[in-house]
């Protein structure tokens, strides 16, 4: 009682002495977390209001460095500039409890004299976008060593200005929208060219200090706990939009952009097609036109209305009697010669459309284009069929993804912007397969491992600003674990996971009744989207009992038993394997209906989903040899509640474990229609959906490689390789793929009715099993001749 009373009163007189002070370096390792900077903002910024904010730091370069390294961050978010440059745009998306930084080399474009480091700082306030989390309004910079202490954010030096020419614009969607607020900037008030060194900011103030900058792992940061950038810097490539679909109010027709001259006191429409549905920042150089209004509006698609007056989009190519409904930013023109403007954010769009207003001076289009932004993804991948449609679905397939992946993965590019588990799951395995690249998986994984609440289910999406909890979700986020176990030899980042495993599954198991089965009516517990299932929730799924949700809880017991053996926790395997057999089994018992042989939505129920077998088959509900005729039967039987776009996924695994892997190409019809819709990326549905950009959507491109030319890992880290290849109406497949020790590659052609001819190459180190048939050919590192005769 006296060591705890003793401990007390040093705790709280640690407290009140860092109160204002310097906190002294000590066993709280005060010098190993504290930084030589403090978060800064205007002294008349709000902590969580809509604001714009600029700030400026001149120094001195007598001799130019190698290098001059920075770290920087801010809250929401900032541009940061040197002698005019953009250098970074950060933070990296993340939560309170790990905010990121970025580490710049400011040395390639410092010039030897007066030097200016500026940055551009906004909060979106009560507009801000779900994915963006906040503490409130402030700005950090701080140096790698002594020469760079002279940029940090401390005492005083930097200056500041609140950048009036902002305001925020709300979009009015009319469906669920996530994505913030657009903007309205009047050039009148805007401070032009203060990013350069020889602007003036006589008129700015001096920045106030707030909270010391402190690392992640500080006893006493209360705001901010930093932590490295995990990912690399966005692309950014410039796209240019060239295509008029129409105009309105010109004096004459024109197909140019560039150059073209609205006459004063005029108001002039002009439709452009991108052709392709993209995202990044829009950019428009205007000279004179004073007060001119320039409205930009974006859209994935055109509408019509049908007889009941509901938005419908048809076919993306069509334009003719078509409208753009959309988000939209206004700029108010000074008058001025080449004056830029940009969003703060990104924007996604296939069509944007100008409306233009003049005043009493004529206005002229110097130049309009676009920046695409987006993860740096790089396609290492091939497939080739010497097929023109699946070629088309690949390329479309790719695009999509690449939309759907920024600072995190996106579910939607124009929507939300959010971090799904159910989407991204999907995204990683395609990441690995095409790029090559696990470093946005990594980072999505131990995401959603942070977002977990007290009683230990992750969240649905994250990082978020609003809490969603959908169960189904965190099931599947312990498969991407495993996924990723199997892709890549790293076990000490897997292991890192597993008391996040364990919570969650404890919470399901909490929830399992006397019959073994799970049952709970609390959150989300959304599946897949179907007419027939109420905000995507499987019938059954309150205390009646969903079979859905009992197999996926199943599916996940079965995977995490698996993943903790290989990783010596037999204790916590042998467990989940009880679990899996005993709830797998209370399925059986209760929702098999025997006079139709098939899985029932819930005990009792007549209600029959493709869902349910989906997962009965690939958690072997029914025995191994009933699962090709159930499989078979849940194929043909249109009576059945269907798979959507996403969980088709799922479907596709289930015919590979029934052995039906080679009618795969002959059930994705959907992705056929979406590219006959004019379609440029894959939709959230088939028919009229919210987003024409999904992530889910995107999954032929893995199955081309996984599934048509068969290459899987056959033991974790793809340390052996699996090829067992899937030809159906194909007459050949050419696929490469990365791998962790290089390359794969698959070169193959059908001879007769069941021969085959062509090569394997797998990387150095790497040895595998070739499947065709009832053959099997072992693979070595190297070329593998493969030629197997027709019987």
């Amino acid at each position: 009682m006296k060591k705890a009373a003793i401990l007390i009163i040093y705790f709280w007189r640690m407290i009140l002495n860092c109160n204002g002070q310097e906190i002294p370096a000590s066993e709280w390792t005060a010098e190993k977390y504290q930084l030589p900077a403090r978060w800064i903002t205007h002294p008349a910024a709000t902590a969580n209001g809509y604001g714009v904010y600029h700030f400026r730091k001149t120094f001195e370069i007598i001799s130019l460095p190698d290098s001059f390294i920075i770290n920087v961050s801010a809250d929401n978010r900032y541009r940061l500039y040197i002698n005019g440059t953009s250098v970074s745009i950060g933070p990296e998306r993340s939560d309170p409890h790990h905010w990121r930084y970025e580490t710049v080399d400011l040395a390639p474009h410092l010039k030897q004299g007066k030097n200016t480091l500026a940055a551009i700082v906004w909060n979106f306030g009560e507009h801000i976008p779900v994915a963006q989390m906040t503490v409130k309004t402030g700005f950090i910079v701080w140096g790698k060593s002594e020469k760079e202490k002279i940029v940090n954010t401390v005492d005083t030096g930097w200056k500041t200005m609140i950048n009036e020419a902002y305001s925020p614009l709300i979009f009015k969607a009319h469906d669920y929208y996530a994505v913030g607020a657009c903007d309205r900037v009047d050039g009148n008030l805007y401070p032009w060219g203060w990013e350069l060194p020889e602007f003036d900011d006589r008129n700015w103030v001096q920045s106030i200090n707030k909270q010391r900058g402190c690392l992640r792992g500080y006893l006493f940061c209360d705001c901010w706990p930093l932590v490295p950038r995990s990912i690399p810097a966005m692309e950014e490539k410039r796209t240019d939009i060239n295509i008029i679909v129409r105009t309105k109010g010109l004096p004459a027709k024109t197909d140019k952009l560039n150059g073209l001259i609205i006459p004063s006191n005029t108001k002039a429409t002009i439709l452009l097609d991108q052709k392709y549905l993209t995202i990044g920042y829009p950019k428009i150089i205007i000279s004179k036109g004073k007060n001119a209004v320039i409205d930009l509006m974006y859209a994935e698609s055109l509408y019509s209305r049908n007889e009941k007056n509901q938005l419908i989009k048809g076919n993306r190519n069509e334009t003719e009697g078509k409208f753009i409904y959309g988000y939209n930013d206004i700029f108010i023109s000074d008058g001025g010669n080449n004056r830029l403007f940009s969003p703060l954010w990104v924007r996604t769009y296939r069509f944007i459309e100008m409306n233009i207003e003049t005043k009493e001076e004529e206005l002229q289009i110097e130049d309009f284009y676009g920046i695409f932004s987006g993860y740096p993804f790089t396609l290492k991948a091939e497939f080739n069929s010497r097929n023109d449609t699946l070629n088309k679905i690949w390329e479309t397939g790719w695009r999509t993804a690449r939309l759907c992946a920024g600072e995190t993965y996106f579910d939607c590019p124009y929507y939300e912007q959010l971090q799904y588990i159910g989407d991204t799951r999907i995204q990683g395995l395609i990441s690995l397969y095409l790029a090559g690249d696990d470093r946005l998986i990594r980072k999505a994984i131990t995401d959603f491992d942070q977002s977990r609440i007290y009683e230990g289910l992750t969240q649905s999406r994250y990082p978020s600003s609003l809490q969603q909890i959908i169960p189904p979700f965190s099931l599947i986020w312990i498969l991407m674990i495993n996924d990723y176990y199997m892709h890549r030899p790293d076990q000490n980042f897997v292991r890192h996971f597993i008391p996040g495993i364990t919570s969650v599954l404890d919470w399901f198991e909490r929830y399992t009744g006397p019959d073994s089965m799970f049952f709970n009516t609390a959150f989300w517990n959304f599946i897949d989207w179907h007419e027939k299932y109420t905000a995507g929730i499987p019938h059954g799924a309150g205390n009646s009992r969903s079979s859905v949700l009992n197999l996926q809880y199943v599916y996940a017991l079965q995977t995490a038993a698996s993943l903790l053996k290989q990783l010596n926790h037999y204790d916590l395997s042998e467990k989940y394997e009880q679990q899996a057999m005993k709830v797998r089994q209370a399925v059986y018992n209760h929702c098999f209906d025997k006079k139709k042989n098939i899985i029932a939505q819930s005990p009792g129920s007549q209600i029959i989903s493709q869902h349910a077998n989906v997962m009965a088959i690939l958690t072997d509900c029914l025995p191994q040899k009933d699962h090709k005729e159930l499989c078979s039967r849940i194929l043909n039987d249109t009576t059945l509640i269907e798979c959507s776009i996403y969980y088709k996924f799922y479907l596709f695994r289930a015919m590979k474990k029934a052995g039906l892997a080679d009618l795969y190409l002959m059930n994705i019809r959907e992705w056929h229609q979406m590219l006959g819709l004019g379609l440029t990326t894959f939709s959230e549905i088939l028919y009229e959906p919210r987003s024409d950009c999904h992530a889910w959507s995107s999954s032929p491109c893995y199955d081309f490689l996984a599934t048509v030319a068969g290459i899987e890992p056959s033991s974790p880290g793809f340390k052996t390789v699996s090829i067992q290849p899937n030809f159906g109406y194909l007459n050949s497949i050419q696929a490469t793929m990365p791998h962790p020790n290089g390359t794969i590659s698959v070169n193959l052609s059908k001879t007769g009715l069941n021969g085959l001819k062509g090569e394997i190459v797998l990387p150095q180190s790497i040895t595998g099993i070739f499947n065709w048939k009832n053959s099997e050919i072992k693979l070595k590192d190297g070329k593998n001749i493969i030629n197997i005769s027709s019987n």
